[in-house]
């Protein structure tokens, strides 16, 4: 028996480390998603420049669009801002915002100072599109096509290099 729990760390410690070891060079921001292929979620929010108006899952289908999800407290998003303004500007792509879990206030603020790149502002304030989604954190991108269906997942930040991928697979999607 003192053999046994003299030895424990070290086996702890060996399965840790291979369970580290595995995850080493894996691409985190392609985490798979069960909606790829589906339709966007069911949802009733209010927008978050005008409580008054509803949003639901109609609202997003017409032409292929981005969907990001942000949030004011996320550092990341304020980081990718400036290109989803650049994108929306100089390429006139259609993008939905998610503001998640998030205050209504605060974001209209974050919104005015650092322009506004969306197209609609879905107001997700306890995050359950954000969870029916299958958001892990802020910021996540989806792709989605003229009916409203996923047809990708970003997870992390929307720079050059990551617009240029979802650029070809918006292009897919409208047949250039």
């Amino acid at each position: 028996m003192r053999r046994l729990i003299a030895i424990l760390p070290l086996v702890l410690f060996v399965g840790l480390g291979l369970f580290l070891w595995n995850g080493i060079g894996k691409d985190s921001t392609t985490i798979p998603s069960p909606l790829i292929d589906k339709p966007m979620p069911d949802f009733r929010l209010t927008a978050l420049l005008d409580e008054q108006r509803i949003l639901t899952a109609a609202d997003l289908k017409g032409r292929p669009a981005l969907l990001n999800v942000w949030a004011t407290w996320c550092p990341t998003c304020k980081q990718e801002h400036a290109q989803l303004n650049r994108i929306a500007r100089d390429e006139g792509v259609t993008i939905y915002g998610v503001n998640y879990k998030d205050d209504r206030a605060k974001a209209q603020v974050w919104l005015d100072k650092y322009l506004n790149p969306y197209a609609l502002n879905i107001f997700d304030p306890e995050g359950k599109l954000g969870l029916n989604l299958g958001v892990y954190g802020a910021p996540e991108t989806f792709i989605l096509d003229a009916q409203g269906v996923i047809r990708y997942k970003h997870v992390g930040a929307v720079d050059q290099r990551v617009w240029s991928q979802l650029r070809e697979r918006m292009k897919q999607l409208e047949g250039n």
